[in-house]
């Protein structure tokens, strides 16, 4: 029996409208399943929004409408910015939905009846103002482990380590602004440390991309804690049981695979339990995700698969991080493109973003998305190499011959599209995109070299056979690229497809069709050119949105002379200084400011400076900064450092040595 195989993409979170970074993941899935398909694997592929989470409550809360509301403004939003990019899923849902609420609810209940779910008083985060114990996202503190400054479930800002609720140092109400106090409430626990030598296991055999492997493995050589799997929402999945409690949101979206299946298989008359709850049995479960989510797709779902009896993930496929000409990137910041607003409705064509993300680089490696890289690669490689290609064939076809004219397919030209064919089937199934667009890419430039080479153009006034027999050769390239290119550009290929005169299906076809002769006979119409070069006009447009974004997104407030006054910064001398044990970044500092004992400050320098050569050196202080306890040594004031290009910390020093404690005014 054929091995079926379900594709999955992490969910976007129905939060707000889709960015670039987003693509990274569904543009690679949905060429993904369009190359099975071609190699006639049976195939689903399933997503869906992400509907619960704190973030969505404060949003909504800010915005004075429901999380139901905003949710399925979002859900919808996502839902057609995928079709316009002919991203098709078999089903797109929504963990809102009934059928998600009711496979939670029993898979939690399945994980507590065999004992894999236990409770526990722990201190939570209380906010005395808001008289309300406080979600992860309304927290905001200092991480425990690199003292960077962290938002209550994960250490965004540092060293990225998910942080369990009651962990974060110094917490503070993101509501109110005031500070938080830990009391003591029940919550409930997955007990992840009794599956770590499954996980060992598992990984080990893991497929997928050996980004995700190696990180996940990295984890498991540690300490495996357990993890709360409560909340305190009213928005969510009730934690059987428990009213005032929901289930981490990390246990409901994964679960949103198995619920979308279900759904998909109700539609069609399938069974979903051959996919989720068969395991060992004849399907290949494939998550495409980004890459910093890779703990939970690793770690924490393939455990809970395990413990709930249901089938485990043959593959996870990480994609590398996104960059936005050059630099990281960031909405509050600036750097950011909107699918929509900077795309779409900018009159370009989806096709052509389906290639730039596909093909710019290794599909585990960073990827920058500049406008000038864009425009090159398209006028270059698509119209220049592609586009040019195709039309000067069925050009010269249309115009000399009408239909496709007689001549044997060369030896050559048949090994050339057969090795394309079994390089690009081979890359995409490894998950190398780049590498499998290449390999059809060359074949186009042969396909431009061996016109160029054969003249068609003289020989059609000599000798018509003849060069009918080059064009024919040129049509059979031409059919193989667009049976090749489908899965990056679908609209595109089935352009080219139709131009040769094969009308409709290439989304049918299977990649043997790219061998298979070409028709003598067959009409060829008029052609039009696949691609239109980008000028600089345009892209010049494009870049001046984002330079004027990144602009708005980093005006500073200004501040009154009588503010700027209240801040106390002093001119100090380090007197000592030493690393904090179980900390890369830190060092403990004393410093004299003129007072009558030193004060002791903790810096974020250790990286890129050396203890023993900071004693004696002059550095500018904020006094009077609210004290803090990092890696639990106290910190009672803040180094002054500006920031480089490489990431390092640039110390603030005075012109010229002056009194320990002057004052700057």
């Amino acid at each position: 029996m054929q091995r079926r195989t379900l594709v999955t993409c992490g969910l976007p979170y129905a939060n707000g409208p889709a960015h670039i970074g987003h693509l990274r993941t569904y543009i690679p899935a949905d060429l993904f399943v369009r190359s099975l398909r071609k190699q006639g694997k049976d195939t689903t592929f399933v997503c869906g929004s992400d509907a619960h989470g704190t973030p969505i409550v404060i949003n909504a809360e800010e915005l004075g409408v429901t999380p139901a509301e905003l949710v399925q403004k979002y859900h919808d939003h996502f839902d057609e910015t995928f079709k316009s990019l002919n991203i098709i899923f078999d089903k797109f849902g929504n963990t809102e939905s009934d059928t998600n609420h009711n496979r939670t609810t029993e898979i939690v209940n399945t994980l507590i009846a065999k004992g894999y779910v236990f409770s526990q008083s722990i201190e939570l985060a209380y906010c005395p103002t808001c008289d309300r114990f406080l979600p992860d996202r309304y927290v905001e503190g200092v991480c425990p482990d690199c003292g960077a400054v962290a938002r209550g479930d994960e250490c965004d800002q540092g060293c990225g380590k998910h942080l369990e609720p009651g962990e974060i140092l110094e917490p503070l109400c993101k509501i109110c602004k005031s500070k938080a106090e830990y009391r003591v409430q029940e919550h409930f626990f997955f007990k992840l440390s009794e599956f770590k030598g499954f996980l060992s296991d598992y990984l080990d055999k893991l497929g997928g991309t050996s980004n995700a492997r190696n990180y996940a493995k990295g984890w498991v050589e540690g300490e495996l804690h357990d993890w709360c799997i409560t909340r305190n929402l009213e928005w969510g999945v009730r934690f059987p049981g428990h009213e005032n409690l929901v289930v981490y949101v990390w246990v409901d979206a994964p679960i949103g695979y198995i619920s979308f299946t279900e759904e998909w298989a109700d539609e069609h008359g399938a069974d979903w339990k051959k996919y989720w709850m068969n395991p060992g049995g004849d399907t290949d479960i494939i998550h495409f995700i980004g890459g910093d989510i890779i703990y939970h797709h690793c770690i924490f779902w393939p455990a809970l698969l395990k413990g709930a009896g249901y089938t485990l993930p043959r593959a996870v496929v990480a994609s590398g991080m996104v960059k936005i000409g050059d630099k990281t990137f960031s909405k509050s910041r600036g750097y950011v493109v909107w699918v929509n607003d900077d795309y779409l409705d900018k009159g370009f064509h989806p096709d052509l973003l389906r290639y730039y993300l596909a093909s710019y680089t290794s599909h585990t490696k960073e990827l920058n998305f500049s406008w000038k890289v864009f425009q090159e690669k398209v006028n270059n490689e698509l119209v220049g190499t592609l586009g040019n290609f195709v039309y000067r064939t069925l050009l010269f076809a249309h115009k000399n011959f009408g239909t496709v004219p007689d001549g044997d397919i060369d030896s050559e030209v048949v090994e050339k599209i057969g090795a394309a064919k079994d390089a690009v089937t081979l890359a995409f199934n490894e998950y190398e995109f780049k590498r499998g667009i290449d390999a059809a890419m060359n074949l186009a430039a042969f396909g431009n070299v061996y016109f160029q080479s054969n003249e068609p153009w003289q020989l059609i006034k000599t000798d018509a056979p003849g060069a009918g027999k080059v064009v024919r050769n040129c049509i059979q390239i031409v059919k193989a690229l667009a049976v090749l290119f489908e899965p990056v550009m679908p609209v595109t290929a089935s352009a080219a497809w139709a131009q040769v005169g094969m009308g409709a299906g290439l989304d049918g076809a299977s990649y043997d069709e790219a061998t298979v002769a070409v028709e003598v006979g067959q009409p060829i119409p008029k052609p039009a050119m696949l691609f239109a070069k980008i000028e600089d006009t345009t892209i010049q447009e494009m870049e001046e949105i984002l330079e004027k974004r990144v602009r708005e997104a980093t005006k500073k407030k200004h501040v009154t002379f009588e503010e700027f006054s209240e801040l106390d910064i002093r001119i100090g001398t380090i007197v000592s200084a030493e690393p904090i044990k179980k900390s890369k970044k830190l060092l403990k500092l004393l410093v004299d400011l003129g007072e009558n004992r030193d004060r002791q400050i903790v810096a974020g320098i250790a990286e890129t400076h050396n203890p023993d050569d900071l004693v004696g050196r002059q550095v500018v202080v904020l006094a009077n900064m609210q004290p803090a306890k990092l890696f639990g040594v106290e910190s009672r004031g803040m180094i002054l450092a500006g920031g480089s290009d490489s990431g390092g910390a640039i110390l603030l020093v005075p012109e010229r040595e002056v009194p320990a404690g002057t004052s700057v005014a």
